[in-house]
């Protein structure tokens, strides 16, 4: 809590500020009010005054800051701009503590929430949070979980049947069985958009599939192998060059079949050789003439077999390089159909095999969709009953305290001159697929004000004073379950006095207990129960008219409500009434 919160719960003992309070209302130009400073405590306030005094503006200044509709007509006569700040103190665990984290705007522990609002005189108009602009979505979205404003000014709070649905909660504390159907409907629906992606997926899968499964078997008919393509770009190569292969096979044989002339001069010189060496004595010891003459017997004799060995070799090629056109043909279908596949997958032909792992892998992961879709659908199944049983039980719990909601609140609203009214709590179910996470109950107040008309909703009753009475009698039924928002109620004593005003301030100061309240009221009693009281005056000065609002002192506050009980003359009895009332 803040320093200036701590100071006036501080201030009004035994009063005590709970989960948000309005520290300060700053006012400058709007409609006859000049400027205004309101510091605010918690507790139960009262703004009393005059009929025409402009009680009004002071609400539709602070609408105005909650993010209610910017209107130039609010700026006042000779002004530019219209401006409102208000200043909130809030607990860390209030809903606008959320609302804030979800734009990325946290507060320090210590640190006041800060709504300032501008409008200018040509309609223009400009939304702050603690001096960041934002939009006046989001200050409304604010405003409406920090104050509900109950009566003719009223445009949320119980008049939003939105809200009834968590009265009723609260009333019967019904908060674990919600929290337990919440996190229910929670993995419901996170199975039903699991099941619905894997349907889409699917879908989208099913030509994939087929494409997939053909592809797969493609490669499977070819059967490339490792180093198939280079083998093959080789064979095809040398197949390509047989013929000249054959001509030059030829040629080199002829040139060796041609040679007879050197066989014989080769004969000739191995015979002379032979017969050199012959002519050496048997006893000679190999002169160097007889070694040398040997070695060139060797060398033609190696010679002569060299030739032969050739000419056998040179047969044997031609025989190898004999070609059927068909295995040309063969291996060039071969090579063109491993590369016209590579081509098709966007890969080299050594990858192809790398293609068929990846679509084996996809193949498989398609086949284990069509189980994770049969797994989805059992777990969308099983949530479903889960929700279904637990909203079921919350609704039943939801009966109950519907009528006994109906009781507190009828019992609050004889006192307040409303014994004759009629009040119910219809609930209605909604379909499994539209339930919500808290359930599949739509919850909606009704009340019949007046003998004879029918049921409606609040929002039906024309009675600005009606309609705060019965929201005080729903809020008071409701009050020991606290609450987190400020509380205004605007002519809630609008046609009552004596008893049933007394009963009235009664109940808001009860409310003020567990919330901070602000009532604009003519009835002396209930002024009388308030802890702080402001009067609104109007002047005329040089014929322009301004708005105060003053913070009373206790004898001022006597003055105040003895004119309140008498009128413009204010006697000594009214004094001493006023006096009794404020105890």
């Amino acid at each position: 809590m803040s320093e200036s919160a701590k100071d006036f719960s501080g201030a009004l003992g035994a009063v005590c500020f709970k989960s948000a309070m309005l520290v300060e209302l700053s006012i400058s130009d709007v409609v006859l009010i000049d400027q205004l400073d309101l510091s605010l405590g918690s507790g139960l306030t009262a703004m009393t005054g005059e009929t025409g005094a402009g009680k009004s503006i002071v609400l539709d200044a602070l609408g105005l800051a909650l993010g209610k509709r910017a209107d130039r007509a609010l700026v006042r006569a000779g002004a530019t701009q219209a401006k409102v700040t208000a200043i909130f103190a809030i607990e860390a665990d209030h809903p606008a503590q959320s609302l804030l984290a979800e734009q990325e705007m946290q507060m320090d522990a210590d640190e006041d929430l800060i709504l300032r609002r501008t409008v200018t005189i040509d309609g223009k108009s400009r939304a702050f949070i603690n001096d960041i602009p934002v939009s006046a979505a989001l200050l409304r979205q604010l405003g409406d979980v920090l104050v509900e404003v109950h009566g003719q000014h009223d445009g949320r709070g119980l008049m939003d049947a939105g809200t009834h649905i968590n009265c009723l909660d609260d009333f019967g504390n019904l908060g674990t069985k919600i929290a337990s159907c919440r996190h229910a409907w929670k993995s419901w629906r996170e199975a039903q958009k699991m099941q619905a992606d894997l349907l889409a997926q699917a879908n989208m899968d099913a030509s994939e599939q087929e494409y997939l499964q053909e592809a797969n078997a493609e490669i499977d008919r070819l059967d490339p192998q490792p180093g198939e393509e280079q083998s093959l770009a080789a064979m095809r190569g040398l197949m390509m060059q047989t013929e000249k292969l054959q001509d030059d096979i030829r040629s080199a044989t002829t040139a060796l079949e041609a040679g007879p002339a050197m066989d014989g001069q080769l004969g000739s010189a191995i015979r002379f050789v032979e017969q050199a060496l012959r002519r050496f004595e048997p006893q000679t010891d190999g002169s160097l003439a007889q070694t040398a003459l040997a070695q060139s017997l060797s060398a033609l004799e190696q010679t002569m077999l060299a030739l032969e060995e050739a000419g056998t070799a040179l047969d044997r090629a031609s025989r190898e390089m004999v070609l059927e056109p068909a295995q040309l043909e063969q291996a060039e279908e071969r090579l063109f159909a491993l590369r016209a596949l590579a081509r098709k997958h966007q890969v080299q032909v050594e990858q192809l095999g790398d293609v068929q792992r990846d679509l084996t892998q996809r193949l498989t992961a398609l086949e284990n969709l069509e189980q994770a879709q049969a797994q989805a659908k059992a777990k969308v199944e099983t949530t479903k009953a889960k929700y279904l049983q637990l909203a079921q039980n919350l609704s039943k719990a939801r009966a109950k305290t519907a009528k006994k909601l109906d009781t507190a609140i009828l019992a609050e609203l004889a006192p307040l001159r409303l014994e004759k009214a009629i009040f119910k709590t219809q609930i209605s179910l909604l379909a499994l697929d539209d339930g919500q996470a808290n359930g599949m109950d739509q919850v909606r107040f009704e009340i019949s004000a007046n003998p004879g008309t029918p049921l409606g909703p609040l929002a039906s009753i024309a009675s600005g004073g009606e309609l705060s009475r019965i929201s005080l009698a729903i809020k008071a039924a409701l009050a020991g379950q606290g609450g987190s928002a400020v509380l205004v109620f605007d002519e809630i004593d609008q046609g009552v006095g004596g008893a049933v005003a007394d009963a009235v301030g009664r109940r808001l100061a009860a409310l003020s207990k567990t919330s901070q309240v602000w009532v604009i009221t003519h009835s002396p009693q209930v002024a009388a129960r308030a802890d702080s009281q402001f009067r609104i005056e109007k002047s005329d000065q040089n014929d322009v008219s301004r708005t105060d609002v003053v913070l009373l002192n206790p004898a001022e506050r006597e003055e105040e409500i003895a004119r309140m009980l008498a009128g413009a003359k204010i006697t000594e009895q009214a004094r001493e009434a006023a006096r009794a009332l404020l105890g």
